[in-house]
């Protein structure tokens, strides 16, 4: 099973924000994220949802630990406005649905 951890921030100008985050692709790389989905709320652009996904809830945690650091940074600090806690998520069932042919 996978672990989701799930993030929400409440950012500055999102296109800002996504330069400052994929500057941290190594980051992510070297902390065993898997794969991940950038989402926005409709209507709030400035509300975005992160979900990481690692083959371990410990990785997870581990990350949502090493989070607090890249949060700490100027760039970081410069684009949050606000966030919520990391919530870890498990995943326990997860499934393609098919167009009816």
């Amino acid at each position: 099973m996978t672990t989701t951890l799930h993030l929400e921030n409440t950012v500055r100008d999102f296109d800002s924000w996504k330069a400052t985050f994929d500057k941290f692709d190594r980051f992510r790389a070297d902390k065993n994220v898997r794969s991940y989905r950038i989402s926005r709320l409709a209507g709030s652009p400035e509300k975005v949802v992160v979900d990481l996904e690692f083959d371990s809830q410990d990785d997870a945690a581990e990350f949502a630990r090493a989070l607090e650091k890249v949060r700490a940074t100027p760039q970081s600090k410069d684009q949050l406005v606000d966030y919520k806690a990391p919530v870890l998520l498990t995943v326990v069932a997860e499934r393609v649905i098919a167009a009816a042919s």
